[in-house]
């Protein structure tokens, strides 16, 4: 029997719009990888932009609209369609980095990378019906691309991708989590906060998986990490990095201080 290869199958989830069958497809790859099904052949490109559904409405970053209290209502629901966009951005970011780098950065990598997809297609899952018990739904509001921007300005360096999105962009969800949990604690939202509390906790996981790997990366090359770290940040991440700092939760997933304290802002 001729194994479909590993590149295809990401490809193919990468080409899926409709949200739920995405996370569907995202879990397949991930699983049929685990159970020796799929080929490590990367005999396909990965799209330059994944196909997205019709909703929701993608503006640029400073055309977003204003999210609102989030004791309010609205603002309830602004925040968790945020939050649901950014997972299922997360998923076709972990994708493409398994299919863009892993014929490079061999069989360990892809499965490190489809394992992530494979959580952030789970998380995504869990806001998607949490939208739908406030009825509210994915697509209801509009959002931004600035993830993929990222993805794709480091397309053809996975050093860069590995730098700016597990380093920079999914470690910072790790410095905005623990106040965002506080808040919906301070709201009576229980459930709430602890969805959010077990997304954390797989997002340490991430940001250890990108890290790992860079270090890595970088160790075959010669190179310091912390300090290729800093040159790519700087070369290609368009924003700032701000405190305050998560500072344990990047020292669990592996990124000490050494790595960012000296280009943070200082406030």
């Amino acid at each position: 029997m001729t194994l479909t290869s590993v590149a295809g199958a990401i490809r193919a989830a990468l080409l899926t719009a409709d949200p739920r069958a995405k996370v569907m497809a995202a879990r397949a790859v991930a699983r049929d990888w685990r159970l020796g099904r799929l080929a490590f052949s990367f005999d396909v490109a990965m799209p330059d932009r994944p196909t997205r559904p019709a909703l929701p409405l993608l503006l640029p970053p400073n055309r977003m609209p204003k999210r609102g209290r989030g004791g309010s209502e609205k603002g309830r629901i602004a925040l968790w369609h945020a939050l649901a966009h950014i997972e299922f951005s997360a998923i076709d970011l972990a994708l493409d980095a398994a299919g863009r780098f892993g014929a490079e950065l061999g069989p360990r990598f892809t499965g490190d990378f489809l394992s992530v997809a494979a959580d952030e297609a789970m998380h995504f899952a869990l806001l998607y019906r949490r939208l739908r018990a406030l009825g509210s739904a994915y697509g209801a509001l509009p959002a931004h691309d600035g993830l993929w921007d990222a993805a794709f300005e480091t397309r053809y360096d996975a050093a860069a991708r590995l730098a700016i999105v597990p380093m920079v962009l999914e470690a910072r969800a790790l410095d905005v989590s623990p106040p965002t949990i506080e808040r919906l604690r301070a709201m009576g939202d229980v459930a709430g906060a602890r969805l959010l509390e077990r997304i954390l906790d797989d997002e340490i996981r991430h940001v250890a998986v990108g890290t790992k790997h860079f270090i890595a990366l970088c160790e075959q090359g010669g190179e310091s990490p912390e300090t290729h770290w800093k040159t790519l940040v700087q070369r290609h991440f368009r924003g700032s990095l701000k405190p305050p700092f998560n500072d344990s939760a990047r020292l669990a997933a592996g990124l000490s201080r050494s790595f960012y304290a000296a280009i943070a802002l200082v406030t």
